[in-house]
């Protein structure tokens, strides 16, 4: 009878196991998260991206889908959303019109976007040393 008990009480373990699992509910020990090592970064081919956008214009989404599709990794500042965004806009860039593209640390500002244009200026930043 106590080895019956056992194999039901370990059935149930199991189950719940299986069960937790399948909610999200992880054992110790296992993850749902990949680990990192900060001493070695991903090093990246391009320089950072800031680009200065609007959800509407045609010309915003036609330089998201251009950095999208090619895995470029950047950083989104939509100016309607982000009051300090519309500040560097017009402060800092001197311009009322997007997209604005920004590489490197301020070393290539684009007013407009053409992927021939951009990837000079990326090559360009490259070559300076970022």
């Amino acid at each position: 009878m106590l080895s019956v008990i056992k194999t039901l009480l370990s059935l149930l373990l199991i189950a719940a196991c299986i069960i937790s699992a399948d909610n999200g509910v992880y054992a110790a020990g296992s993850s749902s998260q990949t680990v990192l090592n900060p001493a070695a970064p991903r090093k990246s081919l391009y320089p950072r991206i800031v680009i200065y956008t609007v959800a509407w214009c045609p010309h915003c989404r036609e330089l998201k889908e251009y950095l999208t599709t090619r895995n470029i990794p950047f950083i989104n500042r939509d100016v309607e959303l982000e009051t300090a965004a519309m500040d560097d806009l017009m402060q800092k860039y001197k311009t009322y019109s997007v997209p604005v593209v920004v590489i490197g640390n301020d070393q290539e500002i684009l007013k407009g976007f053409t992927s021939e244009q951009f990837e000079k200026a990326v090559v360009k930043v490259n070559a300076a040393g970022r």
